[in-house]
């Protein structure tokens, strides 16, 4: 793909210096399966701030947001092929899917929620709290039962580059929308910039980042115990990512916890992989610093990362949690 803000070619496929096995994927403990002799692969790039992935298995393509230029894009699995799906998208930044295959998305300049209808109508979800506006949703997830988790922290009321400088109304929460009551609450009011989210396969756990070291907070993922509507619990899962942080976050098959990893050391910046009981098993080492993962492929074992200004893709022997 062309970068716009360059007008020059950019370089994708296997990394420079690539051999196998690829020596940017670190096996720091057997659990970590790699798959053969896959290596990183940059598969789209151009981008000013990619985030929010989110894999169509029906459709074979990968939609995520870039965030500054104001829009959405979509690649092909098939032939590789770039193009926009969708501008303006509100500066959008986190993006999932629903049991019935419909795009969730979080949107930073409307501050606000929607789901995309198979028949492409844009349906309002939650944009208010209390009668407040939200602040600037950033990620979202969705339960077996259809209820919708998302963080609001913040970052697209904090200036210009990614929506619009406004005046906070609620705190940084985390929410749960019951869409068959159309209500939401208040699951966690504690962090000081809820991030990334992701269920645990069984849905007995929430893992959610806290991103607060961009404003003088903690830089880790805590786990919550979900009961019913609820979170108990919030013990500190991972927490040794000084200098940098971590963003996004996604769970495999196995109960693997693999989150993005950037903002400090360059040679951290990548994916993480933590074992359910917290070990940290294996690193995915990224020229650019990663924002956000997800899953995908024909067979859920297809890693793609949105980092920086491309998005980069890995088989491995593993599969992520179902999604539709």
């Amino acid at each position: 793909m062309r970068d716009d803000s360059t007008g020059l070619s950019l370089p994708l496929g296997h990394l420079p210096g690539t051999r196998y096995p690829d020596a940017n994927i670190t096996v720091l403990d057997k659990r970590f399966r790699r798959q053969g002799n896959a290596a990183i692969e940059r598969v789209a790039t151009g981008f000013r701030w990619a985030e929010g992935p989110v894999y169509f298995r029906d459709l074979g393509c990968l939609v995520w947001s870039d965030i500054p230029n104001n829009r959405m894009m979509r690649w092909l699995e098939d032939d590789g092929h770039v193009s926009v799906f969708r501008a303006p998208s509100n500066y959008s930044n986190g993006n999932t899917r629903d049991r019935q295959g419909r795009l969730i998305t979080c949107e930073h300049d409307m501050r606000r929620v929607t789901r995309t209808e198979l028949d492409g109508r844009v349906i309002v979800l939650i944009d208010r709290f209390d009668g407040k506006r939200l602040n600037a949703p950033n990620d979202v997830v969705v339960a077996s039962d259809g209820a919708i988790w998302f963080t609001d922290p913040g970052y697209g009321i904090d200036g210009e580059y990614e929506g619009h400088k406004a005046e906070f109304e609620l705190p940084a929460n985390v929410y749960r929308l019951d869409l068959r009551t159309g209500t939401a609450q208040a699951v966690a009011g504690d962090f000081v910039r809820p991030n990334g989210l992701a269920f645990s396969p069984d849905e007995r756990r929430l893992y959610i980042v806290d991103s607060g070291a961009t404003h003088g907070g903690p830089a880790h993922i805590r786990c919550f115990d979900v009961s019913g509507t609820r979170l108990r619990g919030g013990r500190v899962f991972a927490e040794d990512f000084a200098p940098g942080m971590t963003d996004g976050v996604r769970v495999d098959m196995e109960g693997n916890v693999w989150c993005s990893m950037g903002w400090g050391d360059p040679a951290e910046d990548g994916v993480r992989c933590y074992a359910p009981d917290g070990t940290l098993i294996g690193k995915v080492h990224l020229p650019e610093t990663c924002a956000n993962l997800c899953f995908g492929g024909r067979k859920r074992n297809r890693l793609f990362m949105a980092a920086s200004t491309s998005i980069y893709a890995l088989y491995l022997d593993m599969e992520g949690a179902m999604v539709p």
